[in-house]
């Protein structure tokens, strides 16, 4: 390891914002494009490149500061730079391939049908829709015990399974299975209807 290096690692090592500058100018346009590169298809509008290089150098910079990497030289400096983008890429992939955030599965604007007129959306439901939507909500309720209904009562308020597993003190993973049961339901009660 020449002096020079060694001198830029003691520096980086105690948070140097210079050193980590030098790092940035150095490697990240590579970074950027190698990860542009990995991320490609329906995910190009989900994963941005620069995003991931800076979780990567983020990544690198508190781990290095904590003495988890052992670098010899700028060239293995831009391997683990390299290896950690790209586990990066990896991760965010996975993450949006993720069977309820699977892009492939999402529907461009062009292919749904046209969205209601603001003035369908904004008035206010007419005594008989009101009675069929109340008489719908009593049939979907009756097949709930009494911890279920609170979930479906707060999700037709508009609370999220988050707020939910916070309001009733229960399981988030519970609040979202049961949510989705009820959903099934409805569509299943839609279908007889029709």
């Amino acid at each position: 390891m020449t002096d020079s290096f060694a001198d830029f690692l003691k520096r980086l090592k105690a948070g140097d914002d210079e050193a980590a500058r030098q790092i940035l100018e150095r490697f990240a346009r590579q970074l950027i494009a190698m990860a542009r590169r990995r991320v490609d298809g329906p995910l190009k509008h989900k994963v941005d490149p620069e995003d991931v290089v800076q979780s990567a150098c983020k990544s690198f910079f508190y781990r290095y500061s904590d003495g988890n990497f052992d670098i010899g030289n700028w060239n293995s400096l831009w391997g683990l730079l390299t290896i950690i983008t790209v586990r990066k890429c990896s991760e965010r992939i996975a993450y949006h391939r993720a069977e309820r955030r699977d892009a492939a599965r999402e529907v461009s604007a062009s292919q749904r049908e046209p969205a209601a007129s603001p003035e369908l959306l904004s008035r206010e439901p007419t005594p008989m829709e009101a009675v069929e939507l109340s008489e719908t909500i009593d049939r979907l309720l009756a097949g709930l015990d009494e911890r279920e209904r609170p979930v479906v009562e707060l999700s037709l308020q508009g609370f999220t399974a988050r707020e939910i597993s916070k309001r009733l003190d229960r399981a988030e993973r519970t609040v979202r299975l049961l949510r989705e049961r009820v959903r099934k339901r409805l569509e299943r009660m839609q279908q007889e209807d029709t």
